[in-house]
């Protein structure tokens, strides 16, 4: 009974997969420092979102929406809440999820202990790894007057947020952005 136990719990090791990295799950939207998202970011309280779209779909709904022709798309782009200007500036970001899966690694080590082979092949290799990309979207809004519109401290940061949700509900409801210049 224990020997069986034994090989039931082995197995399950082997079948198992370790997850090295795990992306974040964001529900709705999630208000926090650009570098503790993502290193690269900038150190301004950013709106970020998941985007289940492809890659550069934020980028044509932007430059469809505010009318840029393809002309300063991540920067500056001006917006209007109740006859204040903003601007916002937008970050398309990568994080993948990385597990590792062990029975590859197991099994290469086994056949070659079994035909006594010495090869470099008992390291884990990147086949070993799976990964899973997931794509975010990161907004940062500031203006004339505040460096950063999102901050807890920010007198507006109420109309802002509400501008911004507006926008990623926009965003991920359309599937032609042409129609969002008809909307403005």
């Amino acid at each position: 009974m224990k020997r069986a136990l034994l090989v039931l719990c082995f197995a399950l090791i082997i079948q198992s997969c370790i997850p090295v990295r795990i992306a974040p799950t964001i529900k709705d939207y999630k208000l926090t420092k650009g570098k503790k998202f993502k290193r690269s970011l900038s150190k301004r309280t950013m709106f970020i979102f998941e985007d289940p779209k492809e890659a550069a779909h934020f980028y044509n709904y932007v430059n469809t929406k505010f009318q840029l022709n393809d002309e300063n798309v991540y920067d500056d782009i001006p917006f209007i809440i109740d006859g204040e200007n903003y601007f916002f500036a937008f970050y398309e970001i990568d994080i993948p999820t990385k597990v590792l899966n062990l029975a590859p690694a197991i099994f290469r080590a086994t056949v070659n202990a079994a035909l006594d082979n010495e090869g470099d092949d008992n390291n884990v290799d990147s086949e070993d790894m799976l990964r899973t990309d997931n794509w975010y979207i990161a907004i940062e809004v500031y203006s004339d007057k505040e460096k950063d519109c999102l901050h807890k401290d920010s007198f507006s940061r109420e109309p802002v947020l509400n501008y911004l949700r507006t926008l990623k509900k926009e965003y991920l409801t359309t599937h032609n952005y042409n129609e969002t210049v008809f909307k403005n």
